[in-house]
């Protein structure tokens, strides 16, 4: 490490001029060399810009073993892994190239995955493994890869590249529950650990579950593992996310309490069709029909997709049992970027779990995440109007399905998370259950 020795007098004058200009390295410890000098480090890539003071005796030299200041032993991965990259780099370091470098990720087991903007600069990829093995190593890793964006196919399949290591399939565990997936070819979302969270809290003993976007299992398990759901029908297309929920079902015990369903619920056929309304239940849907060969089985429906979930509503009703239950309704909703009036309290009938902590500065939950606390505190009109107006719609679906009114009921409005600048992901837990005559 380059570093100016000079003699103990003189070391404090010199170390507050070289704080001025911007080119001690605070990585290191101020280290006494041989003749009695004290040794200051400086940045390598600004030696260019260094002028020996006058008035000051100093040299340049090199410390062979620098000491890691007190602060550097209490920096976060984050700025270890700049400081790095800024020595690696030296007089090629820029601003642009900091900007580069992420400041957040998701850990995955010994995998780190980074975000896709990062490490976009032509300088990065001349570099090589040698970049890669340098982020994993300050980052407490042994694989890496980085994020693209989710492809348009329908199943919201990553793009992502292993970037280092070989094979691509990770763990994670949220909750207590163990999770594997090939992170090439399925999505995790760490920002819905809240709502992970609630659901595991409810109180399903001795129901029958039907998750009718199972993915990986990000809410079968729950519902199985914590909130003691008796059996649990997970539906799911993808097949990559087939095979990872099979695998996370056996990884935590609840297999033979879970069939899946492997194709798309959506897809029509000619079989089972519901019977038509009675003339006092008028609906201007039009007649339903299923591929899914499930009916009257479950006392929850979740319907965990985004942005949204309406495809799968009709679906949603059919499987439902004739006595009712309770269905969870994801969707993305837009809110009005002007003043609001009074807002309305959110109606609670099923309380969640706290969200959980980051630790190490490391960014765990994505940032879309901030202002957590206020929105489970309370909702927005927009949110209520999207609340009853989906209420409404599932009351024709019933009527029009089981040629009789039915009634709902909004227990709960839950905020997931936030998308900047003005869409939040709610989740509304609905009551059906039919009118009696």
């Amino acid at each position: 490490v380059p570093a100016l020795a000079t003699e103990p007098q003189f070391a404090q004058r010199l170390r507050e001029h070289l704080e001025e200009e911007q080119l001690l390295d605070g990585r290191y410890r101020l280290q006494e060399v041989p003749g009695g000098c004290v040794a200051l480090p400086v940045l390598e890539e600004k030696l260019s810009q260094l002028r020996l003071p006058l008035e000051m005796p100093c040299e340049l030299v090199r410390i062979q073993d620098p000491v890691p200041s007190r602060a550097a032993r209490r920096q976060t991965p984050a700025q270890k892994l700049r400081d790095e990259l800024r020595q690696l780099l030296g007089e090629s370091w820029s601003e642009e190239l900091e900007r580069d470098v992420p400041r957040a990720w998701q850990r995955h087991g010994d995998l780190v995955l980074l975000s896709e903007d990062s490490f976009r600069a032509a300088l990065w990829e001349k570099l090589g493994t040698a970049l890669w093995e340098m982020v994993a190593s300050a980052l407490g890793a042994r694989r890496l890869a980085r994020r693209g964006r989710v492809l348009p196919d329908g199943m919201r399949s990553p793009s992502v590249t292993l970037l280092l290591g070989q094979d691509s399939w990770v763990e994670h565990v949220d909750n207590g529950i163990r999770y594997t997936f090939d992170v090439t070819k399925c999505m995790f979302s760490p920002g819905n650990i809240t709502e992970k969270l609630r659901v595991a809290s409810l109180p399903c003993s001795g129901e029958v579950l039907v998750d009718l976007y199972a993915g990986i299992g990000y809410f079968t398990l729950p519902y199985l593992v914590h909130a003691a759901a008796a059996f649990a029908h997970a539906c799911e297309w993808n097949g990559h996310a087939v095979e990872a929920l099979r695998r996370n079902l056996a990884l935590n015990g609840v297999q033979d309490r879970c069939r899946v369903h492997h194709g798309d619920s959506r897809q029509v056929s000619s079989a089972d069709r519901p019977r038509p309304p009675r003339p006092c239940a008028a609906s201007p849907s039009p007649p339903l029909s299923f591929q899914l060969e499930l009916r009257n089985v479950a006392d929850r429906v979740n319907l965990g997709l985004i942005p949204s979930s309406e495809e799968g509503w009709p679906v949603a009703c059919r499987v439902l049992k004739g006595t009712g239950g309770v269905l969870h309704i994801h969707h993305n909703v837009e809110t009005l970027p002007a003043p609001a009036p009074p807002q309305t309290p959110v109606l609670r009938a099923e309380r969640g779990s706290p969200e959980g902590a980051g630790s190490d500065g490391e960014a765990q939950h994505p940032t879309e995440d901030s202002g957590k606390e206020t929105l489970v505190a309370r909702i927005r009109p927009e949110w209520q109007r999207w609340a009853e107006a989906t209420a409404a719609r599932i009351r024709g679906l019933l009527a029009e399905l089981h040629g009789q009114p039915w009634r709902t009921s909004i227990l709960h409005i839950e905020a997931v998370k936030s998308y900047a600048p003005h869409v939040h992901h709610l989740v509304l837990d609905l009551e059906c259950r039919p009118t009696l005559p």
